[in-house]
């Protein structure tokens, strides 16, 4: 099992599996908590298992909640803002060791 790990503030971060093709990782978020703007060269899909968030990527902004889910591209800039406290299970390909 890994360890929860402390990302920013209100937010942590588990991988639940990996292999070197692909990683499976829960974002724990408090309400008003944010993942801050950032890219990667890793193809990432994202699940909403509960709370509301407001995603940009590349400037579009968008509103998920539970049950939806979204698609980042390779090097996309994207970030988030948690509207109500919640979980998001990503998925990333090729796995991001930097997690490890």
């Amino acid at each position: 099992m890994f360890p929860v790990k402390a990302t920013d503030p209100g937010v942590t971060r588990q991988v639940l599996a990996d292999n070197p093709d692909l990683m499976l990782v829960a974002f724990r978020f408090d309400t008003g908590a944010e993942g801050r703007l950032h890219s990667h060269p890793h193809v990432q899909a994202t699940f909403v298992q509960a709370g509301r968030f407001l995603f940009a990527i590349n400037g579009v902004e968008s509103e998920i909640g539970p049950g939806d889910s979204l698609m980042i591209p390779s090097g996309a800039q994207h970030g988030c803002r948690c509207i109500e406290a919640g979980v998001l299970i990503d998925s990333f390909t090729p796995r991001r060791d930097d997690f490890l």
